[in-house]
């Protein structure tokens, strides 16, 4: 069951250091979409948002300081889900003529954090409670 446990966090990983390093890469069409964000100066924040991605996912796959990278990572996911992902929601729902392909796809990222700010939490609770046992 341990390898079970070592390889789902490395699967976890994988995909966030994979999103994180697609930050330094991001063309204009999708910086665009920030403008609509909470967040200031949010041009500048996609390259710190990046390393931070990278940095939490290599101390999950290394096993060190997993519960802080994870309760860490769940903060971000959080921040972004509210403050980049629902405002962009109701930009796209105010739009007109409605683009049906823009809503799926801010849905779509909207829901993709969400599923990783809850895995973020069960290996944060899961890595305490196990140390208990």
């Amino acid at each position: 069951m341990k390898q079970l446990a070592i390889f789902g966090r490395i699967l976890f990983a994988i995909p966030i250091i994979a999103i994180g390093l697609s930050h330094f890469l991001m063309t204009p069409e999708f910086l665009t979409k920030l403008e609509h964000s909470l967040i200031p100066g949010s041009m500048y924040t996609v390259l710190l948002s990046g390393a931070m991605l990278i940095i939490a996912s290599v101390f999950i796959i290394l096993n060190k300081y997993v519960k802080i990278a994870c309760l860490w990572l769940a903060g971000m996911l959080f921040i972004i889900i509210t403050t980049i992902h629902i405002p962009n929601l109701f930009y796209i729902l105010k739009t007109i003529p409605l683009k049906p392909e823009l809503l799926n796809l801010a849905l779509m990222e909207t829901l993709q954090d969400t599923a990783l700010l809850g895995a973020s939490l069960m290996i944060a609770y899961y890595l305490e409670n196990n140390k208990q046992e």
